[in-house]
C-alpha cells in the first residue's frame, strides 16, 4: 500500500512559495493586462474501469469503486486567457499514473468474488492536455472593485488528448520479474483474425474534460482554488480488460516465444502465484470484463494562478466600468 504524504509535504510547500512570491512577479511582465492567467495544480487522480472496485457490481460512479490506496497524483500547467471576465479559453498539460490491482479488492461474497478471483492487474503512465471553456457566472453579481478577496466558482468542458501504456508484472521462470506493456501482446485477441471485430486500441485517444471548480483571490493578481475535473473516454482499454477471454493457443501463432510466455501468464491470472509462475491455467468463465461502459478518471485538483500585469483596482475606477 503507497501513502500520498511525500506529495502532500510538496503541495504545502509549493502553497507556502506561491503566498510569499512577492507581486512583482506579474507586474513585471509587460503583457496581458490581466487577461491573461497562468498557473499550475496538483492533486489525487483517480481511476474507474473493469479492474479492481469494491464490493457488489462494478460500477463507475465517482466514489463507489474509488480504491483510496491506489490514488496517485496529478500534476500539471496552465494557460489561460480571458477575453472577457465571465469567460476564459484554458489549455492545460496533466501528468499521472493510473492503476488497478483485482487482489485489492475486500471480498464481503457478493458480486465482487469474482474479479477478486480473477487477479488481474495493470498500471500506466498517464500525459494529457486540452483545451477548455471556462464560465464565470458570478462575475455578473460581483461589484467593480477589484479581484482581491473575491470567490469566484466556475464551470469547464473542453476536449483533449491523452497518452497511456498499460503495463502487467510478469515473472519469469528465474524468479525475476518486470513490468511489461500489454498493448503488443493481444490478450483479448485484438488484430486476430480469428476475433475480426476487434481491433488493435489506439494509445493516444481523444478525451472529454468536464468539471467545475473556485477561485478565491488572495491577492489582486493570485489565486488558489480546487477542481474537480471528470474525463469523459471512448475507450475500455486503459486498463487492457473489456471483453471475454480468448483461445490462448493463438498466443504462439501471432507473438514471438517469448511474448506468449508473457501473454498465457498475464491474460488469466487466477489462482496464480510468483512462485510457480507457468501453472497452466485455463479460465472456466469466458468473461473477463464489461465492455457495456468505457473506462474514466477524474482528478481534484489544488490550483494557484496569477493574473499577468493585473492592474491596480484603484486605476481601473477610473475607466468605463464594464468588464474588460
Amino acid at each position: 500500500m503507497r501513502t500520498i504524504v511525500p506529495g502532500v509535504r510538496t503541495l504545502v510547500l509549493i502553497i507556502i512559495l506561491l503566498v510569499l512570491t512577492p507581486r512583482s512577479f506579474s507586474q513585471s511582465i509587460t503583457t496581458g493586462n490581466g487577461k491573461i492567467e497562468v498557473g499550475l495544480g496538483i492533486g489525487p487522480l483517480f481511476f474507474l474501469g473493469d479492474l479492481g472496485g469494491n464490493k457488489g457490481v462494478g460500477e463507475y460512479t465517482w466514489l463507489k469503486d474509488v480504491q483510496f490506496p491506489l490514488v496517485n497524483l496529478s500534476k500539471g500547467v496552465y494557460a489561460q486567457v480571458y477575453p472577457t471576465e465571465w469567460l476564459g479559453f484554458r489549455v492545460a498539460i496533466n501528468q499521472g499514473k493510473l492503476e488497478g490491482y483485482d487482489h485489492t479488492i475486500k471480498g464481503k461474497g457478493g458480486d465482487e468474488e469474482f474479479r477478486k478471483t480473477r487477479n488481474l492487474q495493470f498500471q500506466s503512465s498517464l500525459l494529457e492536455g486540452y483545451l477548455a471553456v471556462e464560465l464565470n457566472p458570478t462575475v455578473f453579481l460581483e461589484r467593480y472593485d477589484g479581484l482581491r478577496g473575491k470567490i469566484r466558482p466556475y464551470g469547464l468542458i473542453g476536449v483533449g488528448v491523452y497518452h497511456f501504456n498499460p503495463k502487467g508484472q510478469y515473472f519469469a521462470p528465474d524468479g525475476s520479474s518486470k513490468w511489461v506493456p500489454l498493448q503488443p501482446l493481444r490478450l483479448e485477441g485484438q488484430g486476430m483474425a480469428e476475433y475480426p471485430d476487434r481491433k488493435p486500441y489506439s494509445l493516444t485517444q481523444f478525451e472529454l474534460p468536464m468539471g467545475v471548480g473556485f477561485k478565491y483571490y488572495i491577492k489582486e493578481n493570485m489565486f488558489i482554488g480546487a477542481e474537480v475535473l471528470h474525463r469523459q473516454l471512448f475507450t475500455d482499454y486503459v486498463d487492457d480488460v473489456s471483453t471475454t477471454y480468448i483461445d490462448n493457443s493463438l498466443f504462439a501463432k501471432y507473438l514471438t516465444p517469448e511474448q506468449a510466455a508473457m501473454a498465457n501468464q498475464l491474460y488469466f491470472r487466477e489462482g496464480f502465484t510468483p512462485s510457480n509462475p507457468n501453472l497452466n491455467r485455463i479460465p472456466t468463465d469466458p468473461q473477463r470484463g464489461h465492455a457495456e461502459q468505457n473506462d474514466a478518471f477524474f482528478s481534484t485538483i489544488i490550483r494557484m494562478g496569477w493574473r499577468l500585469n493585473q492592474m491596480n483596482p484603484q486605476l481601473r475606477q477610473l475607466r468605463c466600468p464594464a468588464f474588460y
